[in-house]
């Protein structure tokens, strides 16, 4: 054999050697390539289920929040019309104590209180209507800062019936709110 048969023999056996691994590489890089792209395309996936359900937190959030505001608002608006009821009721019951009407329901007031109370008992009233317990044969006590009506006790002061507007409405609140919200 010759050298330049050797030599020959040498790079075809180098041409192969470099054939073989180019062929190698080239499968290595893609199964390299093949693995990124799942890799790429699962974290892709997964990223898009991640920021599919915070968007969906975030929407659910959202929404109940809007519902609280909606509640709170219209819960507002409830509580500003029964505010104003109430401003009308009083205005309405000042309007009832300058009536004659209101001295028949002293009467009764009055009556009431002498069933509950007793025979002898004091009344505690506004100044205005002093006079007109007068005239029913009561004698009245001390002055009281109220829309109307009384406030009855027993001589010895150990029992008390308050019949006073604000006291009547405070009592029966529950029930005129139930009634002004069904006409609401």
């Amino acid at each position: 054999m010759s050298i330049e048969t050797f030599l020959l023999e040498i790079e075809n056996r180098k041409k192969k050697e470099i054939e073989s691994l180019e062929k190698d590489l080239a499968e290595k890089k893609a199964k390299l390539q093949a693995e990124m792209n799942h890799t790429v395309k699962e974290i892709q996936e997964r990223f898009a289920i991640e920021a599919k359900i915070k968007s969906e937190r975030e929407y659910a959030r959202i929404i109940e929040a809007a519902k609280l505001q909606s509640k709170k608002i219209l819960f507002d608006a409830i509580n500003s019309n029964m505010q104003s009821a109430f401003d009308a009721i009083k205005r309405e019951i000042e309007n009832y104590t300058k009536s004659p009407q209101y001295k028949k329901a002293l009467e009764t007031m009055i009556a009431a209180s002498k069933k509950k109370l007793g025979q002898s008992i004091v009344i505690h009233c506004r100044d205005e209507d002093k006079a007109i317990l007068k005239d029913l044969g009561v004698t009245p006590g001390k002055s009281i800062k109220t829309l109307g009506g009384i406030i009855a006790e027993n001589n010895e002061g150990t029992k008390e019936l308050d019949l006073t507007f604000e006291e009547l409405l405070r009592t029966h609140e529950d029930q005129i709110k139930s009634f002004l919200s069904e006409r609401m």
